[in-house]
């Protein structure tokens, strides 16, 4: 019966293949490396505010964000600042 079953199969709605198929885009949207829309603005507006304080060379500033789980994401940010001569 089963090899009859492969050449009789049963065709599966469309809207369930449709969300199986968007199911997967969204779980590797949330597992893939995208970088935010919104993290070279930020990166700009903190540049911004620490040059205020302390003069440093945009290269010196580093910024990435890590996604731990499904709801938690970690921003991480290195700047290196240059030694102040006395």
């Amino acid at each position: 019966m089963s090899l009859l079953n492969c050449f009789l199969s049963r065709k599966q709605p469309t809207a369930s293949i449709a969300k199986e198929r968007l199911q997967i885009i969204v779980a590797e949207r949330r597992r893939g490396c995208f970088e935010p829309q919104y993290l070279p603005q930020l990166k700009k507006d903190i540049l911004a505010v620490i040059c205020k304080y302390v003069q440093i060379n945009p290269d010196m500033l580093t910024m990435q964000i890590e996604h731990k789980d499904d709801d938690i994401s970690v921003l991480e940010l290195n700047i290196i600042i240059p030694e102040i001569e006395k």
